[in-house]
């Protein structure tokens, strides 16, 4: 009797669990703000995944003799060139697409970096306790003390500057937010009915944590990551910006703002554009993040 009572106690959150994915699903749809988001998200995926048939012209390609065309609506504008061209003729809006591509591709890296690494050290620091946990706390502490940017001058100062030295420094100093935060939901967890049950019946800690606690952190996880997409984005763009980014000629929005900044009085749509790409960019991916806050939180949505 005592093992079926153990049963139903772990099966019973598992019910709830897929009933409030459900209604977090539901939820979503309904939030325009949300939507909005995800377009943007979705927006950036396409651009960075179809890059080379949604851009007009090659990002790379040089011509002195189109150097600082306005855009389109402008007089003085050259068909073809929607948003105008910079100081050497090449295509601001096949600039901009690209430069998707790779802002996609660091911030979903630095993500995936962070997650792993911060979800794992969370689900070790909160479920084991003890002196582990406090050896990743105050491994966390000194991270959270160190600035970002002085890590990443310093890093790529010894290393060079490229994109995987970019994704390796952003990633590196993301985890600290995700491990802070899934300890603390697993300390909780871990008095649950549901773990002691599955305690009780001798399951083994890795299935525990994996099995019963991870699928509980997830909401958490998700919209710490929306929020990360955000920050690696524009860490990105500022290292390009200073020139600790990727090399000049690899069209990124960082550098783009960069070589813009200096023309903004007599061409200012080769700053104005990449600026507003990345103002969208982020704008989108932290009202996703607010959307899927208020989605997957049962205390703001009964």
């Amino acid at each position: 009797m005592a093992m079926l009572d153990a049963a139903a106690a772990i099966a019973a959150p598992d019910e709830a669990f897929s009933q409030r994915r459900y209604q977090a699903l539901r939820n979503f749809v309904r939030s325009r703000a949300a939507l909005f988001g995800g377009a943007v998200v979705a927006l950036l995926l396409v651009c960075a995944i179809f890059a080379p048939w949604i851009a007009p012209h090659d990002p790379r390609l040089q011509n002195l003799n189109l150097g600082s065309l306005p855009p389109i609506w402008q007089h003085g504008s050259r068909a073809g060139y929607w948003l105008g061209t910079d100081e050497l003729g090449r295509d601001i809006l096949s600039r901009i697409v690209f430069g998707a591509r790779l802002s996609a591709i660091v911030a979903f890296s630095v993500v995936i970096i962070g997650s792993v690494i911060g979800v794992s050290l969370g689900l070790i620091s909160g479920y084991v306790g003890g002196w582990v946990d406090d050896v990743i706390m105050r491994i966390a502490d000194i991270q959270l003390a160190f600035p970002y940017v002085l890590l990443a001058i310093a890093v790529i100062g010894v290393v060079g500057a490229n994109l995987y030295t970019i994704i390796g420094v952003i990633g590196v100093t993301s985890w600290v937010q995700y491990v802070r935060v899934v300890r603390s939901e697993v300390i909780s967890l871990r008095e649950r009915e549901f773990v002691q049950a599955a305690q009780a019946i001798g399951c083994a800690p890795i299935r525990i944590i994996f099995r019963h606690v991870l699928p509980n952190v997830t909401s958490s996880v998700t919209v710490i990551a929306t929020f990360e997409l955000a920050r690696a984005i524009i860490f990105e763009a500022a290292l390009s910006f200073l020139g600790l980014g990727v090399p000049p000629a690899v069209p990124s929005w960082g550098n783009m703002l960069a070589e813009g900044r200096q023309y903004l009085d007599t061409a200012w749509w080769m700053g104005t554009f990449p600026g507003f790409a990345i103002m969208l960019t982020v704008l989108g991916v932290n009202v996703l993040g607010d959307g899927l806050r208020d989605a997957l939180d049962p205390g703001l949505n009964p």
